[in-house]
């Protein structure tokens, strides 16, 4: 069979995403095929890290396969570029706080009524409606008012943020969900729509063990350090060995009865303090004990490996240097060694989101600030050379 055309080939999309959310957004619909249009003020947007030196490794990894163009928004002219890219494209996708472009007059009423098969997609902290609109938002914050930070850390110790964005991460991929939500309903009624979603939002869901328990039980979770957020069921810890560490947990009680086994004592298969969750609940202590001392005995690829023998749910504590390292991940193609042009040889992430009939596409090196000003504005909106050169000496482009 040949393969199929990417997904998204044929949707253009105007990107106006800055730093995680918005960029992962829009890396997504590149990866699956749109062709992305990345606008940023001359110079560059911040997460380049500035125009001497080469782009960081964050922007690189978001920002693969697209084309960038460099516009003043606060300049009239360059608000006017805008609302032509808009009227010619199918996606606008921006992450300002709530009301910037509508100040600036280029808001999603005035863009869609340009172009009304626009879908003119925001993200933002709190919604784009209701009383903390307003509130700053950024990762660390939505993460505080989400209650993530709430529940993470050791017990009897001050709560800590989660590590990695996760809610600007949640939030990309919920914006990414609600674009093609809403280009698949352009195909049936012909026009456009504006879609938005909240990090706060995006992150609930993501407690629904721990708002279960509340429900059950009544008591809010404070940090849980390893254990589980809903009901307990040990193991379910990250246990020391010789070299590092070990997480390991036991869903049912048949994982239980494997480990057992594993650990050379089937008698705690069947022992009526160990016999099912409840059981193992109620003497946590002891269960963490029996493991912590099997697992101390070996080092973290032993105790691993035999844990995947049993089929016991275990996977080592990995740093970050390991995991860009993961031959599984490479051998898939979900982690590419790339040339880039600025940066050299590099690790850089493919999208998440595999199509079984399209053939991935190549990644792409991360484009320079404003390198495709011509092929945009003079190929795609007709502008003449000279018209390019005034907009370049006036800092609009």
């Amino acid at each position: 069979m040949e393969p199929r055309s990417q997904p998204l080939e044929g949707v253009t999309v105007i990107d106006l995403g800055q730093i995680y959310q918005g960029a992962y957004t829009s890396f997504l619909l590149a990866m699956a095929g749109a062709d992305v249009i990345k606008v940023e003020p001359p110079g560059g947007e911040r997460l380049r890290g500035g125009t001497e030196k080469p782009p960081t490794l964050a922007f690189a990894m978001l920002n693969s396969n697209k084309r960038a163009v460099s516009l003043d928004l606060k300049e009239p002219r360059g608000r006017h570029l805008l609302v032509e890219l808009a009227r010619r494209g199918d996606v606008l996708v921006e992450n300002y706080a709530p009301g910037v472009l509508d100040r600036l007059g280029i808001g999603a009423e005035l863009l869609r009524e340009a172009n009304p098969r626009l879908i003119y997609a925001t993200a933002t902290g709190f919604g784009i409606t209701g009383p903390d609109r307003d509130q700053l938002a950024m990762d660390h914050t939505v993460q505080a008012m989400s209650g993530m930070i709430s529940v993470t850390g050791e017990k009897g110790r001050p709560p800590v943020r989660a590590g990695g964005a996760g809610a600007d991460i949640l939030g990309g991929v919920h914006l990414y969900g609600a674009i093609v939500t809403a280009l698949v309903d352009r195909e049936r009624s012909g026009v456009g729509a504006t879609v938005e979603i909240s990090m706060q939002e995006s992150m609930y869901f993501t407690f629904a063990s721990a708002y279960t328990n509340f429900h059950h039980t009544g008591r809010t979770p404070g940090p849980v350090g390893n254990g589980p957020l809903g009901l307990p069921m040990p193991p379910y810890n990250v246990y020391e060995a010789s070299d590092g560490y070990l997480a390991i947990i036991c869903v049912t009680d048949e994982h239980w009865r494997r480990l057992a086994r594993e650990m050379g004592k089937p008698e705690l298969g069947e022992d009526p303090r160990f016999v099912d969750r409840r059981s193992r609940a109620r003497h946590g202590t002891e269960v963490d004990a029996l493991v912590g001392a099997w697992v101390r005995e070996r080092t973290r690829e032993e105790a691993w490996q035999a844990a995947r023998a049993a089929r016991v749910p275990a996977a080592p504590v990995r740093d970050l240097a390991e995991v860009m390292e993961d031959p599984h991940m490479h051998e898939r193609g979900a982690l590419q060694r790339v040339d880039h042009r600025e940066l050299g040889p590099v690790v850089l992430p493919h999208s998440p989101l595999r199509f079984a009939d399209a053939e991935p596409l190549e990644i792409q090196s991360s484009p320079l600030a404003g390198e495709h000003n011509r092929e945009i504005y003079g190929g795609w909106l007709g502008l003449s050379e000279a018209e390019l050169l005034e907009l370049e000496r006036e800092g609009v482009i």
